[in-house]
């Protein structure tokens, strides 16, 4: 075997999405093994998910792979340098070229290729990968493959930037018959009650907030055809009839146009999977959600952040909080499902704006919530804007970006238990408002808890 793709991550080893259970494949992989055999270079795809780095070594040992091209990121970026460094000092395992991909590789690339990995590819994978592969098994000159970096007599070689794929259309579905789907959709089934499914049908984000990394695809805008998205679905129902699909896409109504023609393919064909999407408040109204809840849309994630429009304004989100609670609210009235995000702990941020996005999203009263706390990701605007208080920069290898700690308006453990705070008195406003579901043991338990926090963050404050 030529080519070996894989990733580094093993769900048994992450205790907190172990307790979540919401596995998804690697579906950047899945596109890269799929180009690949378009262009005649044949490849098998070892997903590491419901595996083991045992498993993973003894795979490649059996098959001894020329190339292995590994996936990573924030989440496995450990991982995989453990990986990488075994496959280079260990013989058995062929001694293999080992080329990175992934949204972590663009801003740490002598990092990574001093860890052993002999290239890197920057940005979007597809074209980049196949030219390097060619060119490797040819035994060919790879210094004019643009979107590449390697090392070379100790100096690190970044070939100029790869021009980004215009036209999606040419793009073929992931290869998902290079993997077992059953382990997710029985996940999904057994801790849910109902299996899921990803599909992406954009790349890259027109818009500019400050935290999101761009690494892979940048600051553009570019879309698969909407009779390609329909038809996708069609046969991810046909083959693996999942009970839901989660578009992975980070704006999926930017393009109202778009919408319209997905609406008309999906009924022109008849076909209605239940789904769930990610947009922005301003990017929906009363025709797109008619649209989205007919063809079978049951959540709409809607980005806020923060209930403070100062901190609003700091990320550079570009939206009114206003607007996102007035959409919250209106997307909750057709019968679907919200969702909203928030960070907290952003450069700036007071106890005030916590308590104001506190208020928010008890007027806004979306289905589900999450809360994190900021962190800079390397070649972001923030990283940018905090890199001189970054007071805490663990060893690169050992750690991740979601590591590192700056100095903010008030301690970091201030915001630890902020989050609690937060999460506590929002929920314990939910269990009171709703009579049917007022229960007053676990009232008691929440008011216990908010106080606790509230507690804790005057001591870290």
């Amino acid at each position: 075997m030529n080519i070996l793709l894989t990733h580094g991550y093993y769900l048994s080893e992450d205790k907190k999405e172990g307790k979540i259970m919401k596995p998804y494949p690697p579906l950047g992989l899945l596109y890269i093994s799929s180009y690949l055999e378009n262009n005649d270079l044949k490849n098998l795809v070892f997903d590491s998910t419901f595996s083991s780095l045992k498993f993973q070594l003894d795979h490649i040992e059996k098959h001894k792979p020329k190339i292995i091209g590994i996936y990573t990121n924030l989440m496995t970026k450990t991982n995989v340098i453990r990986l990488v460094k075994l496959l280079k000092k260990e013989a058995i395992y062929g001694s293999p070229v080992i080329i990175l991909g992934g949204p972590d590789v663009t801003f740490n690339c002598e990092n990574y290729l001093n860890t052993g990995a002999d290239f890197l590819v920057i940005g979007e994978g597809e074209e980049t990968m196949y030219e390097l592969c060619k060119a490797i098994l040819s035994l060919s000159d790879f210094s004019r493959i643009n979107g590449i970096a390697y090392m070379k007599d100790g100096n690190l070689i970044k070939t100029p930037e790869r021009s980004k794929m215009k036209d999606l259309k040419n793009l073929p579905i992931p290869n998902r018959e290079a993997i077992d789907f059953k382990p997710y959709l029985n996940t999904w089934k057994v801790h849910h009650g109902k299996s899921s499914m990803t599909i992406s049908t954009q790349r890259g984000c027109p818009y500019t907030c400050k935290w999101c990394s761009t690494a892979v695809y940048g600051v553009s805008y570019r879309r698969r055809p909407a009779k390609q998205v329909a038809e996708e679905i069609r046969q991810i129902k046909k083959t693996y009839n999942p009970d839901a699909i989660w578009f992975v896409d980070d704006v999926f109504t930017v393009s109202h146009k778009w919408i319209d023609e997905f609406y008309k393919e999906m009924k022109k064909h008849n076909v209605k999977v239940p789904f769930e999407i990610i947009t922005r408040a301003e990017r929906l109204n009363s025709e797109i959600l008619k649209k989205l809840k007919e063809t079978g849309c049951f959540r709409i994630w809607i980005g806020a952040e923060s209930g403070s429009q100062k901190v609003i304004d700091a990320m550079d989100r570009r939206v009114k909080i206003e607007t996102v609670k007035q959409m919250i609210q209106l997307t909750n009235s057709y019968g679907i499902e919200t969702g909203t995000f928030i960070m907290l702990g952003y450069p700036g941020e007071t106890e005030k704006d916590i308590n104001q996005t506190i208020q928010y999203l008890k007027e806004a009263n979306p289905t589900h919530f999450t809360v994190t706390i900021a962190y800079p990701i390397n070649g972001t605007t923030l990283f940018n804007e905090v890199q001189d208080k970054i007071d805490i920069l663990p060893d690169w290898e050992t750690s991740t970006d979601r590591d590192i700690d700056f100095k903010r308006a008030y301690s970091r453990k201030f915001y630890d238990y902020a989050t609690k705070f937060v999460v506590n008195k929002v929920n314990l406003f939910k269990l009171t408002s709703n009579a049917k579901k007022n229960n007053l043991v676990q009232s008691l338990k929440l008011k216990t808890k908010v106080a606790i926090a509230y507690q804790m963050m005057q001591i870290y404050k």
